[in-house]
């Protein structure tokens, strides 16, 4: 999805994905690809890495960092993918070969893992190896009708004359949550030396709607049987039953999404809730971890109510990916591709307005 979002102004000389899965994707959209390696990137060393890269994009596991994981921070066996990374990006330095640009992709849990130890992490080394760096988060349902914020940290080497268009003097709200101002403010004095707030321009209001993006007839998932529906209501708290009437009592075809969550039950134990909305917006893609994290659709049609999970296809334009790209037939692995992914759109935009400009000025 990254190399979707930034277009065919780029040519991608290398690619890495361990999940075969994923890399059957991959191939099925861009062909043979002889620039992906399936392999674990800790088994990659500069002589696999070819000539100098202009931009090298990393979206590293984000399980260690998120509010949904344990908390490992960037030393978590998943999240310390990162350390691989930067070790070849070490040694590209070393042979004179490092990226001109370099964007981290991740959860914004990212900000605050470890008290903001591992967002200080992050940009100390990035500083160190000779790149000013700042932080945008940007949440895809700016583009597509899916809440999805994502923390992007983009680095120019010093050796780019960074135009002052894309430099603002202070934080651009639109871009910038209080803990990333936070996370900003409380680096050493070196390091906030070597930021740059990034002057990224707002988008065009987003035109794509949930509801135009869900099918009639989808493929790979099967309607529930109006026991199953009935089984999710009964899951529902008060407060998500009168969702559900008043979308009923509005007449006409409304399309909701819902996950399953478990919450207190309030005597001190764990209940299971069904959470549903009906604000034209789908919750955050994930990958299928369990039951729970496969998001469900739910059509309201006067009095009817009906529910499936999210089909293939659906995951896909949530993701900005365009109906002409395959997908997986199977669910379970669209859902694993996807939620693992970053919005298309998201990256087109921080492409067109921000790192298209800084290649130039290389």
């Amino acid at each position: 999805m990254a190399r979707l979002g930034l277009g065919d102004a780029w040519r991608c000389t290398f690619a890495n994905e361990w999940s075969g899965k994923k890399a059957a994707a991959y191939r099925a959209y861009f062909g043979a690809s002889p620039e992906l390696a399936v392999r674990d990137v800790a088994s990659l060393t500069t002589d696999n890495l070819p000539d100098r890269a202009d931009l090298a994009w990393a979206s590293f596991p984000c399980q260690d960092l998120s509010l949904a994981g344990a908390g490992a921070g960037l030393r978590g066996a998943r999240s310390g993918t990162f350390l691989s990374f930067w070790k070849l990006i070490e040694g590209l330095a070393f042979e004179q070969r490092s990226p001109r640009l370099i964007v981290l992709e991740n959860v914004v849990g990212a900000i605050t893992s470890h008290g903001g130890k591992d967002f200080e992490s992050l940009i100390r080394v990035i500083a160190e190896q000779g790149y000013r760096v700042g932080a945008l988060v940007v949440d895809a349902v700016r583009f597509v009708p899916q809440s999805r914020p994502r923390l992007f940290v983009i680095a120019a080497a010093d050796a780019i004359d960074i135009p002052s268009r894309l430099i603002a003097e202070e934080p651009v709200p639109a871009w910038t949550p209080r803990s990333l101002e936070a996370a900003q403010a409380a680096l050493p004095a070196a390091l906030r030396r070597r930021w740059v707030w990034w002057n990224l321009p707002e988008p065009s209001p987003r035109r794509a709607r949930l509801e135009d993006l869900i099918e009639d007839e989808p493929r790979g998932v099967p309607w529930h049987t109006s026991e199953e529906t009935e089984r999710l209501i009964a899951m529902m708290s008060a407060a998500n039953l009168a969702k559900l009437a008043e979308a009923q009592r509005a007449g006409g075809r409304r399309v909701g999404t819902l996950y399953r969550r478990t919450r207190p039950d309030g005597n001190g134990g764990r209940v299971q809730r069904a959470e549903v909305r009906f604000d034209g917006i789908a919750g955050c893609l994930r990958t299928p971890a369990g039951g729970s994290s496969r998001q469900t659709v739910v059509l309201v049609d006067g009095p009817t109510v009906r529910t499936r999970l999210l089909s293939p296809r659906e995951a896909a334009r949530l993701m900005g990916v365009p109906d002409e790209c395959p997908v997986p037939e199977r669910p379970n692995d669209a859902y694993h591709l996807f939620g693992d992914s970053v919005a298309v759109d998201a990256v087109a935009h921080i492409e067109q307005r921000l790192l298209h400009p800084l290649s130039a000025a290389c």
